[in-house]
């Protein structure tokens, strides 16, 4: 009786030939769709300008050049200069931004808390409206002085309503009231509760909301365009925007010893743009596939009803 009842549950959860290479196709296509963009801008970053002008974009390339990552290296100080800001935000940002938007959506998690609703409230609020970019541009630069500074790339970003929700929904489900109550017999106070029971069970949250800080981080370039005009603080994202809007940004800023206009006449303009963009993804690319099931995890952490 029983073997019977495990074939017919075995039946019924089993998936026919058709519906599983229909599956595969499917994936297979959106995989694609998501890989060969990339793929193409590799591709138009090693051909020539020459090919690029006479023949326009090619996904294989009639004349392969290594001229867009030659003028990179040779910009490589610039590169650097960028990409250390972008290493620098991306680090600070995500680790302070964690710390907060944990122990936020913590302490909104504890149903005993007297502001607990008004707290609540006052996180939703955000994620429907706002008060605009105009009056968030006035109180970062002319109440709180974040203008030509690095934190002003830093702090706007730091907490999003979306991530401490995710928190206090995880902490509310996974969390037992009764470990925490033992707690506090035992005279625990809330930071050792916190730091000493609550992170050590609740890694998964803490690294979701890691990734998804270090990625919005990584691929800002919003917050330079608003914030900064000092180059030197310009982030490699927003060095990519420049290029995009103007490729004379680098052709203004010549450092081999050239004139301006035989500077400008060696830039391979359509291939620098694809290549820096190329140097861009490569790091973030690479870390995603070791970190996937953690978006994941975050995903459902947030369709969870508590």
């Amino acid at each position: 009786m029983k073997k019977d009842m495990e074939e017919s549950t075995s039946k019924l959860n089993r998936i026919s030939k058709t519906t599983n290479f229909t599956f595969n196709v499917i994936f297979i296509i959106l995989s694609l769709i998501c890989i060969l963009p990339v793929v193409f801008v590799f591709m138009i970053s090693i051909t020539s300008e020459n090919s690029l002008a006479r023949y326009g974009y090619q996904f294989i390339p009639k004349e392969i050049s290594a001229a867009s990552y030659i003028f990179l290296w040779n910009e490589i100080h610039t590169i650097l200069k960028a990409l250390g800001i972008s290493v620098l935000v991306t680090v600070v940002g995500t680790v302070l931004g964690v710390a907060l938007t944990t122990t936020m959506g913590y302490v909104l998690s504890r149903s005993n808390y007297k502001l607990n609703g008004f707290l609540t409230y006052l996180v939703f609020i955000p994620m429907i409206f706002n008060g605009g970019m105009i009056s968030s541009y006035v109180i970062n630069t002319n109440l709180l002085g974040l203008k030509d500074s690095i934190w002003a790339l830093i702090l706007p970003l730091m907490v999003s309503s979306f991530n401490v929700i995710i928190c206090k929904t995880f902490f509310r489900t996974t969390i037992p009231d009764s470990i925490i109550e033992s707690a506090k017999i035992d005279g625990a106070s809330q930071l050792n509760i916190f730091t000493r029971i609550v992170v050590p069970i609740s890694k998964p949250v803490f690294a979701t909301i890691g990734l998804f800080l270090c990625f919005g981080y990584w691929n800002d370039w919003f917050q330079s365009s608003l914030y900064i005009n000092n180059a030197n603080l310009l982030s490699l994202q927003a060095l990519l925007n420049n290029i995009q809007k103007n490729i004379q940004f680098l052709a203004n800023n010549p450092s081999a010893g050239l004139s301006l206009q035989q500077y400008k006449n060696l830039m391979p303009k359509e291939g620098a743009r694809m290549a820096i963009a190329i140097v861009i993804i490569a790091p973030i690319a690479c870390a995603y596939p070791f970190f996937q099931k953690y978006f994941i995890s975050g995903l459902t952490i947030g369709a969870v009803k508590g």
